[in-house]
């Protein structure tokens, strides 16, 4: 037994072929895929529901068809959201659309945005349609099963306290960037500094506010992103890493009025944010793992690899990752034996992209963000991404890689009974 050799009482025992710890995208999109692929599943969601603020609230389009592919992209759509159709840079020179996904070859060109929780809410309903998927909500993973080196499943308490133990033939750790089962495993990331964080907050969207847009100001040493929501804007102030204790004391009303003026049609509604406990604090970080496994468990999305905002790719991705797993492991987990080479497919299948969308947002970090809040310097578009938005053959890069990332990533496995 790992972290701790203390003996506990158990409150009950259960077999499964894979236990799927943590309940964001990527553990629900491969706890669904699984089941809908015959395995039997048990996903494990620390909290008592999905509804938590500012979680990425972004679709992208390779996540749109793959709902598609399941039946529930419709279903998605009928509840309210807004929709982002181009990425554009404003300064003071002019306006630079950085990507447009109207023109990409897909049923869905443009990126959804609506609550995660409503996403979560309906692959859990979908999921529940299999017998042999069991979700269980407020279960605190505290230990790994091990048995000769290789994990057999977790430990975990429930909301009264009580330990359950759940032994499994595979253990999917995708419980994000603060990963429990990545420490308890031992296993550690190689992590980088991008030089920013994040203030999120939201505002109204007026009735003459252009739509269906992601908007990035960058000014007089300022950063800011507006993401349309429908209804509300959702505001991302851009701060120098390490600096938000400082923008804090400064107040929430000269947050306000920095706002307003690099965002002046934003100026008649800033008076709103009153209040600190309006906002939520990101603490950007990039990081991956040189190893997403070992004997009996994987790791998947964030707690295999944390991606900066830029781009807003990160369930993007983490779902890209679920879809890898269950084409690969769905037969292995089928038949009850999932070898060492089966998870080392996984990471060989889904590394490279995931090095290369860290890379990109490492340059945007530095040569875009970075000179944009670079304090007493006025900021100038980099004549490369000048040169990138203006060649037809090239301009369409941006967009393919927001929405789809280096590559299209396909479910390949189909629906089956219970093996």
């Amino acid at each position: 037994m790992s972290d701790s050799p203390e003996p506990v009482e158990l409150a009950s025992t259960q077999e499964t072929r894979c236990c799927v710890v943590g309940g964001g995208p990527a553990g629900m999109i491969l706890g669904l895929l699984l089941a809908r692929g015959g395995v039997p599943v048990t996903l494990l969601e620390s909290h008592p529901d999905f509804d938590r603020d500012f979680r990425g609230d972004t679709v992208h389009p390779s996540t749109l068809e793959l709902l598609d592919q399941l039946g529930l992209a419709e279903r998605l759509h009928q509840f309210p959201h807004g929709k982002v159709r181009a990425l554009r840079l404003r300064t003071k020179g002019g306006t630079i659309t950085l990507a447009d996904t109207s023109r990409l070859r897909t049923r869905f060109p443009y990126i959804l945005t609506l609550p995660q929780v409503k996403l979560l809410n309906l692959l859990a309903e979908e999921a529940s349609k299999y017998p042999h998927f069991r979700l269980v909500m407020g279960a605190n993973v505290q230990r790994l099963v091990e048995d000769g080196g290789a994990v057999r499943g977790v430990r975990y308490r429930d909301t009264e306290n009580r330990w359950h133990e759940v032994r499994s033939t595979l253990t999917v750790a995708a419980d994000g960037r603060f990963s429990k089962l990545r420490h308890l495993a031992g296993i550690e990331s190689v992590k980088t500094a991008p030089p920013m964080d994040v203030v999120w907050f939201r505002l109204p969207n007026g009735a003459n506010d252009a739509g269906e847009g992601a908007e990035f100001y960058a000014g007089g040493g300022h950063l800011v992103v507006l993401l349309d929501r429908g209804d509300q804007w959702q505001v991302g102030y851009v701060i120098l890493k390490g600096s938000f204790a400082a923008v804090k004391a400064a107040g929430v009303e000269a947050l306000g009025r920095s706002l307003a003026e690099l965002v002046p049609w934003l100026a008649d509604r800033v008076d709103q944010l009153r209040d600190w406990k309006q906002t939520a604090v990101l603490n950007v970080e990039s990081s991956r793992v040189t190893c997403w496994h070992k004997s009996g468990l994987l790791l998947i999305g964030d707690a295999a690899h944390v991606m900066s905002p830029v781009g807003g790719v990160g369930i993007n991705v983490a779902v890209q990752d679920a879809v890898e797993a269950a084409n690969l492991l769905t037969d292995p987990l089928r038949r009850g034996v999932v070898t060492d080479r089966d998870l080392a497919a996984v990471q060989k299948g889904r590394e490279f992209a995931v090095k290369m969308v860290q890379r990109i947002q490492g340059v945007i970090q530095k040569r875009i963000a970075g000179a944009a809040l670079a304090p007493g310097q006025a900021f100038a578009v980099p004549w490369w991404l000048r040169l990138l938005t203006k060649i037809p053959i090239l301009r369409d890069i941006p967009a393919k890689m927001v929405a789809f990332g280096p590559r299209r990533v396909r479910l390949r496995v189909e629906a089956r009974p219970v093996a």
